[in-house]
């Protein structure tokens, strides 16, 4: 008895990781208001060119970005404690982005402390407002 595979393979369009990428800015995930910031490069230009601010336990970094909707990136280091820990942080913080007006044309990048964690998420959407009100006076 032979095994194999029914039909022989069919014409498929290769993917580049670029054209992937392209496709992941265009369209903001799930309807959010924003869009991932992605790759090291734009999170190392934040880092290095952006202005900070900072309010109970959130960092936000924010520096001019493209044209469209913002670009936001969620860093959550090791000092916050296991990866569970780290991804919940990063997930309530995006959640608590949907409800923040973010400036079009930034890019963003918002660190976790550990406060995060037990923070009530009213509090946390309001400091996240604050802080991002911080690093840019002319929005609002």
């Amino acid at each position: 008895m032979a095994f194999g595979p029914a039909c022989g393979p069919g014409a498929v369009a290769r993917s580049s990781s670029t054209a992937a990428r392209k496709v992941v800015d265009a369209s903001p995930h799930s309807g959010r208001p924003f869009i991932s910031l992605r790759g090291r490069s734009s999170f190392q230009r934040v880092y290095r060119e952006g202005r900070r601010s900072g309010r109970g336990g959130i960092t936000v970094i924010s520096v001019p970005g493209r044209p469209g909707p913002p670009r936001i990136g969620f860093v959550a280091g090791k000092a916050l404690g296991s990866a569970v820990a780290r991804n919940r942080a990063k997930r309530r913080l995006r959640a608590a982005a949907e409800r923040v007006p973010f400036a079009a044309g930034t890019d963003y990048v918002v660190i976790a402390a550990r406060s995060v964690d037990d923070m009530e998420f009213e509090m946390l959407v309001a400091r996240l407002g604050e802080a991002a009100d911080g690093t840019a006076g002319e929005r609002r």
